[in-house]
Formats: C-alpha cells, structure tokens, sequence
C-alpha cells in the first residue's frame, strides 16, 4: 500500500506541476498590435494612456490632472495644464518634416474641437461628465512648417489638457 500511495504522491505532484507550467505558458499574452503606419495627411486614433480603451480610441480616467505625457521621446512643440474654455496657443518650436502627433484629454459635458494650423488638421472629441476622455491623433508631415498654432474650442464645462509633438 506504500508503494501505491508514493505513486500516487509522485504522480499528484507531477500533475500539478505540469498544470502549473502549462499556466504560465498560456497566461495572459499582454499582446500589443502595432500602430499602423499612417498615410501622408490621414490621422489615425490610437489610446493615449495604458488603461482600456473604447472602440474609438478613447481611454477614461478619473480627472483631468496634467497635460498628456509624450510619448516615443519626441519633441514637445506644446504642452497645456488642464484648463476650461476656448484657447488659442502657439506652437514653442517650428513644424518639422514627420510624424506630428496630439494628445488631448478631456472631461466635462460637450464637444471639444482641436485646430491645428498653418497644417490644417483638425478633430472634434466628445467630453462627458465624470469621466476623463482621451484620445491621440497623429499624422505624418511631408514638408516641414514654420510657426503654427492649436486653436481649441470648448464650452466652459469642460476641463481638457493637450500635449503636440513631434
């Protein structure tokens, strides 16, 4: 019966510890498909920040805290703290040749429209109340640009943040 019983011990922990390896084999992947070159002057939506995002690219939060952290170490052309209202705000540094990409978060009941001149890019996101909506637009720039500028139009119940770079 001993015999039989050290079998069986030895075949449980066998068991369990191919269970366990298979689990860790076939865990959650964490599996990131990657960001789609885009085509010269066409946006493309992508989330802004790790927590889950909608079907449009849109990722909430709790508030709107800070602006937008950069992303891939490009270069700040603009950076706003969260604020209410419309805005007009000049870009610190000139248009280059490239990737030119704009992260804006909102929150607060109404329509938020970005404005990008002299490139003429423009995108509209829908804010909600209690809820951080966030989304980042990007486009790629064949010839470079000189001064510009982000016109932002919001009603005053809405708080948003944005950071442009490049």
């Amino acid at each position: 019966m001993s015999i039989s019983l050290g079998r069986t011990r030895s075949s449980f922990a066998l068991a369990t510890a191919v269970v366990a390896g298979v689990l860790a084999l076939t865990g959650c992947s964490g599996e990131e498909k990657p960001a789609s070159a885009a085509p010269a002057a066409s946006p493309t939506r992508h989330a802004a920040s790790p927590p889950a995002a909608d079907r449009a690219g849109h990722v909430e939060r709790e508030t709107v805290s800070r602006a937008p952290e950069p992303v891939d170490d490009g270069k700040v052309l603009l950076s706003v703290e969260p604020r209410k209202g419309n805005a007009e705000l000049p870009l610190t540094r000139e248009i280059g040749v490239g990737n030119l990409d704009i992260q804006v978060d909102c929150q607060g009941k109404g329509t938020l429209d970005v404005d990008l001149k002299p490139v003429e890019f423009s995108f509209s996101l829908e804010c909600v109340d209690g809820k951080v909506r966030s989304t980042s637009n990007e486009i790629r720039l064949k010839s470079a640009r000189g001064e510009g500028s982000v016109r932002i139009t919001a009603p005053s119940t809405v708080t948003w943040a944005l950071t442009v770079q490049q």
